[in-house]
C-alpha cells in the first residue's frame, strides 16, 4: 500500500498539479488546457452558448424527436443520464470547498468556467454523435445497447487510424476511472454518510445501493435513461427548492451576497483558508478548478451518454448538451454558493473535537503578509490558557480544515482552556500538570458537504431543525445516480475495446466494485481515479482542438437547413399513428 501511495503521489505531483507560476501561485497545466480550449471553442463557434441555448431547451422538450431515427434514448433521457453523472457531490461539497479556499469570489469564476464549458460540451457531444457506432444488429440483449460513442470513436475516426492507440488509451483510462471515482467513491460517500447520521453499518448500505445500481444498469441504457429521467429532475428540484426557500427567507441579505461575490472575484479580502487580501489568483483558481470538475466539460465522459440519443443530426444533440453546464454550475452550484454566502456559514466556527492524530487536523502559519498557509509543524507547540503562545509570522498553529483554531479546550463543553504542549508528531497533547490528551476541543470552521449542511440548517432554521436533511437527501440521490450513469460510460469503453460480449461482465464487476467501495478505505482509490481522469483529459482536448473546424461547419449547415422543422412534422405524425395526439 505504501508503494502504491508513493506512485499515486508522484503522478499527482508531476501530472495533475504540474503547472506554471502566476502571481506566485501554481496554475496546473490541466486547468490551463481546459479553460483555454473553452475560450477557443467559444470564439470559433461565435458564442454558441448564447445564440443557441434557447434551441437547446426546445430540442430537449421532445417536440422535435423522431422515434424512427437511430439511437437508444430520447434527447431528454440522454441529457438526464449525463446530468446524473455531473450533478453530484461536486455541487454540494465542491462549491463549499471553493468558497472555503477562494472566498465568495470563487463562485464568479465558477460561472465563467461554466460559460466557456458550454462551448466545449457542445463540441465534444456533436463530434460524439457524428462518429458514433450504430449497430443495427447490436443491442439484441438489453444490457448491450445498439449505439456506442464518445471520444474514443472521434479520436480514432476523426483524427485517423494512426490515432487508434490514443483512442484505446482513452477508453482504458476512462473505464478504469468509472470503477473508482464514478462508482466506488460514490458508494463510500453514501455509506459513510448513513453511518455517521443513522449508525447504519457501511456494509449494509453498500449491499442495498449495490442492489439498486445493479438492477438499473443490467437493464442497459434504456432503463438507465428512464431511471435518470426521473431521478435527475427530482433531486435537482428538491435541492434547488430548498435553496430558493432559504433565499426568500433571507431576501434582504441577497443584494449584499451578490455584491460580495462580484467584489471579491477581482479584489478578495482576507479569506478563511487559502486567500489573503488581494490574492486574486487563489480565488480565480479555486473557482476554475471546482467549476471545471463540476460540469465535466472537456472531460470526455458526458459525450458517451449523449451519443446514444435518437437523432441523425449531431448538432441537435450538441445544443442539448449546452444545457448541462448551465443547469449543473450556473443553476445548482449557484444555489449552493449563494446559500453558504448569505448565511455566513463559510466563516462560522462550530464546536469541534480536534483529533490530534488524524481527522481534518492541519498546521498553518502566516506565510506572507496577512495570508495563512500550510506548514510542516515543529516538534512542539506551546499553548497557554487555550491560546497559542507564539503568534508571529511563521509560528505554527493547530488548525482544522486549514484554519487556525483560536482557542483550545480539554472538555467538550469548552469551559476549561488547555495549557501545555501539543506534540504534532505524536498526535497528542500534554498539559502542564502532566495529563495526556489525544483530542482537544475548539471552535473550527467547516468545509465540503458538512459546510453546505450547516448552511441549509441555518437558512431553514425558522421552519425547524431539518434543513440539513435536504443536503443529506441530495448526497444519497446524487451519489447513487452518479454511479448508475458512470456504469454506462464504463461499459461503452469495454464495448469499444472488447465488443458486445464484454458489456455484461463489466457490469457485474462494476456492481462488485460498488460494494467494495462502500466497505474499504478509499483515500488511495480516490487519488488513483483523479490521476487517471487528469491524464485522460489530454487526448480529448487535442481532438477537440484539431476537429473544431468540423464542428463549425456542421453547426453552420444545421442552422441553415433547419432540419428540426421536418422532425417536428414526423413527431406529430408518430403521435397520431400511435394514438398519442
Amino acid at each position: 500500500m505504501d508503494l502504491l501511495q508513493g506512485i499515486v503521489d508522484f503522478l499527482n505531483t508531476n501530472v495533475v498539479e504540474k503547472g506554471i507560476s502566476i502571481g506566485g501561485e501554481n496554475v496546473p497545466f490541466m486547468v490551463i488546457l481546459l479553460l483555454g480550449t473553452g475560450f477557443y471553442l467559444t470564439a470559433r463557434l461565435g458564442f454558441v452558448q448564447l445564440r443557441r441555448l434557447g434551441h437547446g431547451f426546445a430540442v430537449t422538450t421532445g417536440k422535435y424527436d423522431d422515434p424512427n431515427e437511430p439511437g437508444d434514448v430520447s434527447h431528454f433521457q440522454a441529457l438526464t443520464t449525463a446530468l446524473s453523472a455531473t450533478v453530484g457531490i461536486g455541487n454540494i461539497a465542491g462549491v463549499a470547498i471553493a468558497i472555503h479556499w477562494g472566498g465568495p469570489g470563487a463562485l464568479f469564476w465558477m460561472w465563467v468556467t461554466a460559460f466557456v464549458g458550454m462551448a466545449t460540451k457542445f463540441s465534444e457531444v456533436t463530434l460524439a454523435q457524428k462518429y458514433r457506432d450504430v449497430d443495427p444488429e447490436g443491442g439484441a440483449r438489453k444490457w448491450e445497447g445498439a449505439v456506442s460513442g464518445g471520444p474514443m470513436y472521434y479520436i480514432e475516426r476523426g483524427l485517423g487510424p494512426k490515432w487508434k492507440p490514443v483512442a484505446v488509451f482513452f477508453a482504458v483510462m476512462l473505464g478504469f476511472t468509472a470503477f473508482l471515482t464514478g462508482n466506488a467513491v460514490q458508494a463510500n460517500t453514501v455509506a459513510d454518510t448513513m453511518g455517521d447520521t443513522f449508525g447504519i453499518p457501511m456494509w449494509v448500505t453498500g449491499l442495498v445501493t449495490s442492489l439498486v445500481v445493479g438492477t438499473v444498469i443490467l437493464g442497459g441504457i434504456a432503463r438507465i435513461g428512464k431511471v435518470t429521467a426521473f431521478l435527475a429532475p427530482l433531486m435537482a428540484a428538491v435541492y434547488v427548492a430548498g435553496a430558493l426557500v432559504i433565499i426568500v427567507l433571507n431576501l434582504g441579505a441577497l443584494p449584499a451576497a451578490i455584491t460580495t461575490i462580484f467584489a471579491e472575484a477581482f479584489s478578495p479580502s482576507a479569506g478563511i483558508a487559502g486567500t489573503g487580501a488581494g490574492i486574486f489568483v487563489v480565488t480565480l483558481m479555486w473557482g476554475v478548478r471546482r467549476g471545471l470538475f463540476s460540469n465535466e466539460a472537456g472531460q470526455g465522459s458526458a459525450p458517451i451518454a449523449h451519443a446514444a440519443a435518437k437523432t441523425d443530426e449531431p448538432v441537435s444533440e450538441g445544443v442539448v448538451a449546452l444545457l448541462e453546464p448551465f443547469i449543473d454550475t450556473i443553476l445548482i452550484c449557484s444555489m449552493t454558493g449563494i446559500v453558504i454566502i448569505m448565511t455566513g456559514m463559510y466563516s462560522e466556527r462550530f464546536p469541534t473535537e480536534i483529533t490530534l492524530g488524524g481527522g481534518d487536523i492541519t498546521y498553518t502559519a502566516v506565510v506572507e503578509g496577512d495570508r495563512w498557509g500550510g506548514v510542516t509543524p515543529p516538534a512542539e507547540i506551546a499553548i497557554q490558557g487555550g491560546m497559542h503562545v507564539e503568534t508571529g509570522a511563521g509560528a505554527a498553529h493547530v488548525s482544522w480544515h486549514e484554519v487556525s483554531v483560536n482557542e483550545l479546550f480539554v472538555d467538550e463543553a469548552m469551559t476549561q482552556p488547555f495549557t501545555g504542549t501539543v506534540f504534532p508528531g505524536d498526535g497528542r497533547a500534554v498539559s502542564a500538570s502532566g495529563e495526556t490528551y489525544t483530542s482537544l476541543y475548539g471552535g473550527a470552521v467547516e468545509s465540503g458537504a458538512p459546510l453546505t449542511m450547516q448552511a441549509f440548517r441555518r437558512g431553514l432554521a425558522p421552519l425547524g431543525d431539518w434543513g440539513h436533511y435536504i443536503v443529506l437527501f441530495g448526497v444519497l440521490l446524487f451519489a447513487v445516480s452518479t454511479a448508475i450513469s458512470w456504469s454506462y460510460y464504463g461499459d461503452r469503453c469495454a464495448n469499444y475495446l472488447f465488443g458486445h460480449k464484454s458489456v455484461l461482465p463489466y457490469k457485474f464487476v462494476f456492481v462488485l466494485m460498488h460494494f467494495m467501495g462502500a466497505v474499504v478505505p478509499l483515500a488511495v482509490v480516490w487519488a488513483m481515479g483523479d490521476v487517471a481522469l487528469a491524464i485522460v483529459i489530454v487526448p480529448n482536448l487535442i481532438a477537440l482542438l484539431v476537429l473544431a473546424p468540423q464542428v463549425v461547419e456542421m453547426t453552420r449547415s444545421y442552422f441553415e437547413r433547419e432540419p428540426w422543422i421536418e422532425n417536428a412534422r414526423a413527431h406529430e405524425e408518430w403521435k397520431r399513428t400511435h394514438g398519442k395526439a
